[in-house]
């Protein structure tokens, strides 16, 4: 099974055992989805470097409170529910999870993103044999961790919970989105800064397998579907798998689209949403923001020229809040690591740590996330797509590898991180030098 991996390492522990050199004030984590860098007189994505600019925005994040964002309506379903009675629940609130309680206690959450990795969920299941453990807050929570747990659990809703573990509220990603676009310096931050450049996209003419295959591989719920210039032609999402799902009176399993077709024949063009609403790569986050609250929708495909050159995402601004929260921590997240990858997770770990030496050596850094997808492409063996962001003091930086071997992949990406970092640090002197 799937999941992410988050370790907070405190900077004594980290300094000691990697000798880093960092003073603890020195290493405030900034987690945010970012490709490029940011210069001007406008607040940008930089500005989230600024320690007195980060406390004011965590001043006017945290200043909203819990209560004041929650929503209390919502569904729920019992542990001897089936899962066509959570499905019903997605289908008509549009939700991907639902809140699991026995009596009056929340005990956890059926996701349907879960239930397609998994294959073959029989819909007369209980919810007990699917549910997951899934995290809550309570309403003396700050909006910054509320934040920082959705973005470290992948969690598109946040239950609030009283002393008793009773439900008293959902907090979901849309209800933080529109905390963030209150906020001025948020508004003003340009889509570029913080997309996703590389986008996995399917066309037309591909078989609905392929989406869905993608969704399971990455963790995503929504895939662009292109035409043949690159330009944005319809969208394919979980919101579209559940409705056809729903409307199925054959249908057995989770995802089954037996009977007239299934996942293997059905083209694309005849199941995803077309005429899909998009934002231009220079827009800003404001302008964003209102497009996915007005039309109810978490990702916008990002165009220029009216061809695909990213993903924004509500997580994407969610991380700008979550790098707001208050921590003497540095971040790290491993995701898309399977059971029978856990042999590979000292290695990597020895690899950052070696890595993350080198860089502090000349710059602070302040979160790493590491993205690993398997592909079953040989038979028996398996290839691994690793994606990489490093944020660090001053900078923002990316890296992709593909590789038989795990180990390889996470070396020569975290090399090419710090390599990239050093010659930065080489740039800038050569440019100093030019000026004297």
């Amino acid at each position: 099974m799937s999941g992410v991996r988050s370790l907070y390492l405190r900077h004594n522990i980290f300094a000691r055992s990697v000798n880093t050199g960092m003073d603890a004030s020195a290493i405030h984590s900034v987690i945010c989805n970012v490709r490029r860098f940011c210069y001007g007189d406008k607040m940008g994505v930089k500005d989230l470097q600024d320690l007195k600019k980060i406390s004011m925005l965590r001043s006017q994040i945290d200043g909203k409170g819990v209560a004041a964002i929650m929503s209390e309506d919502f569904g729920t379903v019992s542990p001897d529910d089936r899962v066509v009675d959570a499905l019903h629940i997605m289908k008509e609130r549009g939700a991907h999870d639902v809140p699991v309680v026995s009596g009056n206690e929340y005990i956890g959450s059926v996701i349907y993103g879960t239930l397609l990795r998994k294959k073959s969920v029989m819909l007369d299941s209980k919810i007990r044999t699917v549910m997951t453990g899934a995290p809550s807050v309570t309403k003396s929570a700050k909006i910054t961790e509320v934040a920082e747990l959705m973005i470290s659990n992948n969690a598109r809703q946040i239950p609030v919970i009283d002393k008793n573990k009773r439900i008293k509220g959902i907090i979901s990603r849309s209800a933080l989105t529109e905390v963030a676009a209150n906020i001025k310096a948020f508004r003003d931050i340009k889509v570029w800064e913080i997309m996703t450049p590389s986008v996995e996209t399917v066309k037309e003419n591909d078989v609905l397998e392929t989406a869905i295959e993608v969704m399971r591989g990455l963790d995503v719920r929504t895939v662009p579907v292109v035409g043949g210039k690159g330009e944005v032609v319809g969208i394919v999402g979980m919101k579209e798998i559940i409705g056809h799902n729903w409307r199925r009176k054959n249908r057995q399993t989770v995802g089954d689209l037996s009977g007239e077709s299934n996942p293997s024949t059905i083209l694309v063009e005849s199941f995803c949403a077309t005429a899909p609403k998009t934002i231009p790569w220079d827009a800003t986050i404001g302008e964003a923001a209102e497009v996915m609250l007005g039309s109810c929708i978490s990702t916008l495909p990002v165009v220029e020229n009216e061809k695909l050159v990213g993903i924004l995402t509500q997580y994407d601004i969610i991380e700008m809040m979550a790098a707001c929260r208050e921590r003497e921590m540095m971040f790290i997240q491993i995701s898309g690591l399977e059971d029978d990858d856990r042999d590979y997770v000292n290695n990597i770990d020895d690899i950052i740590k070696r890595e993350m030496t080198k860089i502090a050596k000349v710059k602070r850094p302040q979160s790493l996330t590491i993205h690993i997808s398997k592909y079953n492409t040989a038979g028996t063996k398996n290839k691994y797509s690793v994606n990489a962001r490093l944020i660090f003091d001053g900078g923002l930086i990316s890296a992709k590898e593909v590789e038989w071997d795990l180990t390889k992949a996470a070396e020569d990406i975290l090399r090419n991180l710090s390599t990239r970092v050093m010659d930065m640090k080489e740039e800038k002197i050569d440019s100093r030098k030019k000026k004297k």
